[in-house]
């Protein structure tokens, strides 16, 4: 049985150290910023791209190797170094200080593994085995990717605005009548040519369809 449970971590503001500075670290970094994370980068050098994040105020870079206390007040961590000992040290901290750790290429050591994501706007496809085979998640997430084009980040935005809007009109539409009316097909093709009005209209006119029976 798989042990990870699924889930999305609302980690803005919120300080998240990352240990090391080579190429899996900065790509780490990225996407901690994506999600407006607080960062601490801790290495004795780093990759030039985060020296240029640091200068811009983006991150903090702590220039030296990582040491106990170094999780104090955080909430997430990633090891990326490569080095077995700093791996089992910060592994140890981040267990008796409650911050949970991922250790790259490491799921013994750590407490959540990181998914392969397709993101399209507000839409977030995760992908994992369970640590079991990162080159299969990123294979599904490649064939994701193409079908899932950036119109679905179009149609998810339209979506929400027609919710919002019914909403301040006093509408209120049952569960099962979106999922009747969104037809994704029709939406994402009108979407396609460009037509975002007729798709709206297409979503509302569904809406307001008389349920039969």
């Amino acid at each position: 049985m798989n042990p990870y449970y699924s889930i999305f971590i609302n980690i803005k503001g919120r300080r998240c150290v990352v240990i090391g500075g080579g190429k899996v670290a900065l790509r780490k970094v990225k996407e901690l910023l994506e999600h407006n994370a607080e960062i601490v980068v801790v290495s004795p050098r780093s990759r030039v791209e985060l020296g240029e994040l640091a200068k811009r105020g983006k991150i903090q870079i702590l220039k030296r190797s990582y040491k106990t206390g170094d999780l104090e007040n955080t909430y997430l961590a990633i090891a990326a170094t490569g080095d077995k000992s700093i791996n089992k040290r910060a592994a140890k901290e981040a267990k008796e200080k409650h911050v949970i750790l991922n250790v790259v290429d490491n799921p013994e050591l750590s407490d959540f593994i990181v998914p392969s994501v397709v993101h399209r706007g507000d839409i977030s496809i995760a992908v994992s085995t369970g640590g079991k085979s990162p080159a299969l998640a990123r294979k599904i997430r490649t064939g994701l990717e193409e079908y899932f084009a950036g119109e679905y980040a179009s149609l998810a935005r339209m979506i929400s605005d027609v919710r919002t809007e019914l909403r301040k009109q006093g509408i209120k539409i049952a569960g099962d009548q979106w999922q009747e009316a969104i037809d994704v097909s029709t939406m994402i093709n009108l979407l396609r040519e460009g037509d975002e009005a007729a798709a709206k209209a297409f979503l509302v006119n569904g809406l307001k369809k008389p349920k039969c029976g």
